[in-house]
């Protein structure tokens, strides 16, 4: 029975130790991502402070960069429950195990000291030879077999008992030395967080000094919002009146069935950057009852970023939009990729492109610390869908 007690014990913190390094390893993995997404946000915000750059794309990079160290602090919280729970099931697993381990060495003990009395008074010969019959004798021999594989069988869980508690006693130690790492990092990140998010409100009481502005900035995004959507109109209807009867041609089909196929897989238009825009209509982060509609998604990246094919398929239109610099469209099938604020396109109409192909240079806004902002959206015929739901999670 104290056997079966024991082996409990062992089972259960085994299982629990195999789930909580599969825990622990996700957050250790989530914390490191993150960490570097703030490390490469600080690499596209690092003129932002000598130049005193303040604007809404500014914001939006910074308050990205806020989100991602809330994540850091919270996974390092999730991290010290983690270790806090596991500290608490080692404690009461050497607390049982030595509990066990004592009436083990005193089963054990009384043992041996009742065999020394049995032999020193009737040695085994003596026991095994005064059997009335062969058969008697025999289960004698057995009895005294099983009485020493017994002891042997005691000696060896006492031995691994001792094994485990030890083992669990330094995991104990590395745990609490592992918390007390982890709370002074999580009070650094804090304090980083703190110093990030006084900067955001320096931020926002600068540019609420700036309303006229911004209104104007916005009334002009709009405008070429809607030039950009009357282009995709335009580029759809021709698409239109070429095909038969309005059907795809077969390999068509088969990159549009593909595409879709891979949704939530397709790779990002840039090699590396920040969403500062989202799809859909969200609250301005300064003008008060005023909304901002996106038909796609913004991606802030460092200066020198190029803009690449998320799928195969084939250039429909290149156009130069007022306010937009030049927009690319990539047809894939029934799908559309838009590529917009560009001023280098590096295919021409009717090129194939393969996944990840250049399409062309972002601009470098000079106001924007040259940072590249690339305007991106996905077309399903007429209807724009939300680019984050088609590309990979960064």
């Amino acid at each position: 029975m104290k056997k079966i007690v024991y082996l409990s014990v062992i089972f259960i913190i085994c299982v629990f130790h195999k789930t909580f390094a599969q825990s622990r390893t996700e957050l250790e993995e989530q914390r490191k991502k993150a960490l570097e997404e703030i490390n490469y946000v600080d690499q596209v915000l690092k003129n932002t402070e000598k130049e005193k750059n303040e604007s809404i794309n500014s914001l939006r990079i910074l308050s990205n960069k806020l989100a991602l160290r809330e994540s850091v602090v919270k996974g390092m919280k999730q991290e010290i429950s983690l270790l806090s729970e596991r500290i608490d099931l080692n404690k009461l697993a050497i607390e049982m195990m030595e509990r066990d381990l004592v009436i083990l060495k005193n089963d054990y003990s009384n043992s041996i000291m009742n065999s020394f009395r049995l032999r020193k008074s009737n040695p085994e010969i003596i026991y095994i030879l005064s059997a009335k019959d062969f058969n008697q004798g025999y289960k004698r021999i057995k009895y005294l077999q099983q009485i020493t594989k017994f002891r042997r069988n005691e000696a060896e869980i006492i031995a691994e008992l001792k094994s485990e508690i030890g083992e669990t006693k330094v995991r104990l130690e590395s745990d609490l030395a592992r918390i007390s790492d982890l709370k002074q990092k999580e009070e650094q990140q804090k304090n980083l967080l703190k110093g990030e998010q006084t900067n955001e409100q320096n931020i926002l009481k600068s540019l609420r000094n700036k309303e006229k502005q911004l209104r104007k900035e916005l009334e002009e995004k709009k405008r070429v919002a809607g030039r950009i959507e009357k282009e995709i109109a335009r580029i759809i209807e021709e698409e239109r009146k070429k095909a038969t009867k309005g059907e795809l041609t077969p390999e068509q089909k088969l990159i549009s069935d593909n595409f879709s196929d891979n949704k939530g897989r397709l790779p990002w238009p840039v090699e590396r950057g920040v969403i500062t825009s989202h799809f859909g209509t969200h609250p301005h982060p300064i003008l008060k009852y005023v909304t901002e509609e996106n038909i796609g998604i913004e991606i802030t990246s460092q200066p020198n970023t190029v803009a690449r094919s998320i799928f195969k398929g084939e250039v429909s239109a290149i156009s130069t939009i007022q306010g937009a610099n030049m927009t690319v469209i990539i047809k894939h099938g029934k799908y559309l990729s838009v590529y917009n604020n560009l001023v280098k396109v590096r295919v021409k109409k009717g090129d194939k492109v393969d996944v990840k192909q250049i399409v062309g240079d972002i601009y470098q806004d000079p106001e924007e610390n040259n940072n590249c902002t690339l305007k991106f959206m996905i077309f399903e015929e007429k209807n724009a869908l939300d680019p984050e739901a088609w590309i990979t999670k960064m």
